[in-house]
């Protein structure tokens, strides 16, 4: 299993902040910051459209841990929702991993996610490229618009039932 199947804050922290230092994905003088919420949905009120939010919602690689059984598995389709805005010259990012629910348990209690640091590293260069079109204008000719090549064709169908993003209309699997 590649990552650790808990929820890091931390390591979405550090990665955010080196690819910051390091590549200069966002070199245009500007302050980004990131922080978590594990309420936020999806769907923008006017008044948050006016102060310039706007959203992108990502199916990443991720594993989990029943918090319950203790049963671990990993999934190809976990639901990462950021919220993202520049004001002036500061940027910020409000991400909320989306969890899944144990297929043994039957409960409503959802794992929270745990990802490698190659698949955050995924998720952040895709955030950057909506963050470079949306709010700087730029067209990339590297623009990754499509879901990464892991995320479609794997063996095993979406679980509505089970997944957290589906509960709250959010997942953009459900169709599948």
């Amino acid at each position: 299993m590649n990552g650790s199947a808990e929820w890091l804050p931390s390591l979405w922290k550090e990665t955010f902040e080196e690819l910051l230092d390091d590549d200069n994905e966002l070199d245009h003088g500007d302050q980004w910051t990131l922080n978590f919420s594990y309420t936020q949905g999806d769907t923008l009120t006017k008044e948050e459209r006016k102060r310039g939010w706007k959203t992108f919602c990502h199916s990443a690689f991720g594993n989990l841990k029943c918090p319950s059984c203790s049963k671990v598995w990993s999934s190809a389709k976990v639901t990462v929702l950021f919220r993202y805005r520049l004001r002036g010259e500061r940027g910020a990012v409000i991400m909320r991993p989306f969890g899944q629910a144990c297929r043994s348990c039957h409960d409503d209690t959802y794992a929270r996610p745990g990802f490698s640091e190659e698949e955050v590293e995924r998720a952040f260069l895709r955030l950057w490229a909506k963050i470079r079109r949306n709010c700087y204008g730029e067209m990339d000719d590297n623009d990754v618009g499509g879901e990464p090549p892991h995320s479609k064709n794997h063996s095993k169908p979406h679980e509505s039932a089970l997944c957290e993003a589906c509960s709250q209309g959010i997942c953009r699997l459900k169709e599948e």
